[in-house]
């Protein structure tokens, strides 16, 4: 019998939530077995319950910081991993003995590659969840009576929800599929380099042609708004990229 590791999850933003929940759902081993978006009744319930394996927190939460919350229950977790859209608290972070430190918005592949440090026994499972000998995707084409197209990752600009289909913009083409937007987001937010800052929309870093504003612009031509909720994790993702000029 499989050994199951159990997994609470404390943010106060239920998208954060479900965004760890899905990062956790292709690896069977582990079950998250309670969310909070509240931390002083998460601290109450941890303390009182079983002994964890992996406890998964924010730290800018109101009533008790994530770190705070950190410092009464590492003792009751085997591993303890912070998740924040903020960079200052990785001091504070590194004091409290967290095992890791994942900076919003990570992608699949970030986030399974440090569970997989953290759980070395899980290397197995968690390289084929991250699908790391996958270049390319089948994609039935719309268009083109379901005929299976076979796309390179590295090909892809951009993907756009339309309602019950999307459209895949590459390089070289145009491929339109009946799929989800949420169902090809699991297999493509598995590699690095490709994100999401709005509900319709997912593209690849690597094509971003400039930034105005809240806008992104793709090298295609495709003109993106961020979306309200996205938008911190947007600045957090323009301010590691930024090149400032030094001060003289």
């Amino acid at each position: 019998m499989k050994n199951m590791y159990k997994c609470i999850i404390v943010d106060d933003e239920p998208h954060a939530i479900e965004n760890l929940k899905k990062c956790i759902a292709p690896i069977p081993e582990f079950q998250v077995i309670q969310e909070f978006h509240d931390p002083v009744k998460a601290l109450m319930e941890i303390s009182a319950g079983e002994f964890l394996d992996l406890v998964i927190l924010d730290i800018d939460m109101p009533g008790i910081s994530g770190i705070e919350l950190a410092r009464e229950i590492h003792q009751k977790t085997d591993k303890l991993i912070f998740t924040t859209a903020h960079s200052k608290y990785g001091y504070e972070a590194f004091e409290v003995d967290a095992d890791a430190y994942l900076l919003k918005p990570y992608s699949l592949s970030k986030f399974l590659s440090t569970i997989q440090k953290l759980f070395p026994k899980q290397k197995a499972a968690l390289e084929e969840a991250a699908g790391k000998d996958r270049n390319y995707l089948f994609i039935k084409s719309k268009e083109d009576n379901n005929k299976l197209i076979r796309i390179k990752l590295e090909d892809i600009i951009a993907v756009e929800s339309k309602l019950n289909y999307v459209s895949i913009y590459t390089k070289e083409r145009t491929v339109t599929t009946y799929i989800s937007l949420t169902e090809i987001a699991k297999k493509l937010l598995v590699f690095e380099g490709f994100i999401q800052f709005q509900r319709s929309f997912l593209v690849a870093e690597n094509y971003i042609d400039y930034v105005e504003g809240n806008s992104i612009a793709m090298i295609n031509g495709i003109k993106i708004t961020v979306g309200e909720y996205y938008r911190k994790y947007f600045h957090q993702f323009v301010e590691e990229k930024l090149l400032k000029a030094r001060r003289k």
